[in-house]
């Protein structure tokens, strides 16, 4: 596997693997490093993303199977937390999906499983007319506010998203807006935790809300007053509700329960 994966954290403790979502990379996930040191961190950069941005080709299921490989190679006995948000959280449905008996703990984080096939058509010609706004330092600042992004992780932000090759993104949009919930989710063994902001669109509520239907061993759950982008928007809140999650703790009282 040519992914770039960071390391982080105390190697004797759990394995917490942190899945990031489409246009940043594994640096989305450092105001939980700390906060998590206790844990043996993983944090990939995904296919095309970061430091793995010579992986031109992506695909949800391709990253997934190979992301399983990896995992087992590294888990052993330890008890496995697999945290994903937004397209990482796509790849770690499918991960549950494929290898059922892997994960222990999974947080799916804003998960799309509603395809879209009208807007599918048209994310080549949209992006392919667009691409030049990329380079655009102004629009970049109107993206990055979208995803909570801060001022410290802005040049950064800035840098990987001129870097990502045009067709690379296509491909992540692609692969986004036709992801659907795999028929065999329900039997993964792990304890799932399903997460959506509360001013998230509507389409990822209802996304959610399939999450927690498809499988007898999950909870769903709302954070108040943020919309797409929770670990970046409200990390300490996050990192709470996580820690109190995979140690059978009290979930934060200010949270939601979706269902």
């Amino acid at each position: 596997m040519c992914m770039f994966i960071k390391e982080a954290g105390g190697k004797t403790g759990s394995l917490l693997v942190f899945l990031h979502g489409g246009g940043v990379s594994g640096w989305m996930w450092n105001q939980q490093l700390e906060y998590f040191n206790r844990y043996h961190l993983f944090i990939p950069d995904l296919p095309g993303h970061g430091q793995s941005r010579d992986e031109s080709d992506f695909s949800i299921k391709q990253t997934a199977n190979d992301l399983s490989k990896w995992i087992k190679e590294k888990a052993a006995d330890k008890k496995l937390i697999v945290v994903g948000f937004s397209l990482g959280a796509q790849i770690l449905v499918e991960i549950l999906h494929q290898e059922p008996e892997l994960i222990d703990y999974a947080v799916i984080n804003s998960a799309l499983v509603r395809p879209n096939a009208l807007l599918h058509r048209f994310i080549r010609p949209m992006v392919k007319s667009t691409a030049f706004l990329v380079k655009n330092q102004t629009f970049a600042r109107i993206q990055s506010k979208e995803l909570y992004i801060n001022e410290e992780d802005f040049t950064v932000y800035f840098q990987e998203s001129k870097q990502m090759k045009t067709e690379t993104l296509i491909q992540v949009l692609q692969e986004n807006m036709s992801y659907a919930l795999p028929k065999d989710y329900h039997k993964a063994r792990a304890e799932i935790l399903v997460t959506v902001g509360e001013k998230e669109k509507k389409m990822m509520r209802k996304s959610a809300e399939d999450l927690v239907h498809a499988h007898p061993n999950s909870k769903g759950i709302i954070f108040p007053d943020v919309g797409h982008g929770i670990p970046l928007a409200a990390p300490d809140l996050f990192n709470q509700t996580l820690d109190a999650w995979v140690n059978k703790q009290p979930l934060p009282d200010q949270l939601k329960y979706l269902l």
